[in-house]
């Protein structure tokens, strides 16, 4: 079942906000960016249709604006969005293709073929500050490629393989202020414990240390807290893993185990706040609308 109702939380008050303004249609594998005052919300699946549509939301008024289709990409799902500081670049999907979303004039403008990664899904994108890097992911097979997009020039420059973990999708990424992240996932196969540190600068690739790893996983998260990468939830061969999370440190390469948290999920969604990490939503189905909070 597919839901077009959406909720504002408040965090100071530890309440729930009813959005009843026009949201935009039922869908999900969609994306969500936050522009600093409103969230963007593009794509995604309904149950029948790949959707090109998307709204902006903005809690402060708690009124959604429908987002233009006019040269917006065709619909899809599975792919990934990044915000830029004044764009929002929307990418894959089982597509090369993607478009750069202006939300201060509701225009969109095609994102270059040239020298784009293969289409592909289930991949990872960050924001450098200047670039998008797409890594991972796959349509038949798992890819170990991926490709650094400059909006500023509509132009794409291929990452690195050489040193890169192995293929896969499902991972996570997370950019660092000089270096991106990416650890975990699934080729069809086999499950990782294993990662990669990327310099786009330099175009090259360091492993993630697997000594006191958390164990092999997909459908976990990941987020950067300026100093660390936590890892949370995920499931490995149907089981869903406990509530426990771990903390790497890339300068160092070492990896720390954090306290166990009540539930365990996948398929959940996480963010940093500047002083903790907020957990949501998942698998097991009962778990779904529950959260929890961990302060490092």
């Amino acid at each position: 079942m597919t839901l077009t109702t959406a909720w504002a939380a408040g965090a100071p008050a530890d309440s729930w906000t009813w959005s009843p303004n026009a949201p935009p249609d039922m869908r999900y594998t969609h994306t969500a960016v936050w522009t600093g005052s409103k969230m963007i919300v593009w794509g995604g699946w309904d149950g029948t249709t790949r959707l090109n549509t998307g709204g902006i939301y903005d809690p402060n008024t708690n009124i959604w604006t429908a987002m233009s289709t006019t040269n917006a990409p065709t619909g899809r799902y599975y792919h990934t969005a990044v915000w830029t500081g004044s764009t929002m670049i929307v990418w894959g999907g089982e597509s090369d293709t993607g478009g750069v979303y202006n939300p201060a004039d509701d225009t969109w403008t095609a994102t270059s073929t040239a020298n784009a990664p293969t289409g592909r899904y289930e991949h990872s994108a960050v924001w450098t500050g200047s670039e998008m890097i797409v890594w991972g992911g796959g349509v038949v097979t798992a890819v170990n490629n991926g490709g650094k997009y400059n909006p500023v020039t509509n132009t794409w420059t291929p990452t690195n393989t050489i040193g890169a973990p192995s293929g896969r999708l499902l991972h996570t990424a997370v950019w660092t202020g000089t270096e991106m992240i990416v650890w975990g996932g699934w080729d069809g196969t086999s499950r990782f414990v294993t990662g990669g540190k990327y310099d786009p600068g330099a175009d090259t690739w360091t492993a993630t240390n697997t000594a006191g790893a958390p164990t092999e996983r997909f459908y976990h998260t990941a987020v950067w807290t300026g100093t660390e990468m936590m890892v949370w939830g995920g499931v490995d061969g149907g089981e869903v893993y406990p509530g426990i999370g771990w903390r790497y440190e890339p300068g160092a390469n070492t990896w720390t185990a954090t306290s166990g948290a009540p539930l365990g999920k996948f398929e959940h969604t996480a963010v940093w706040t500047g002083a903790e990490m907020i957990v949501w939503g998942g698998w097991p189905y009962n778990y779904a609308n529950t959260g929890e909070k961990y302060t490092p």
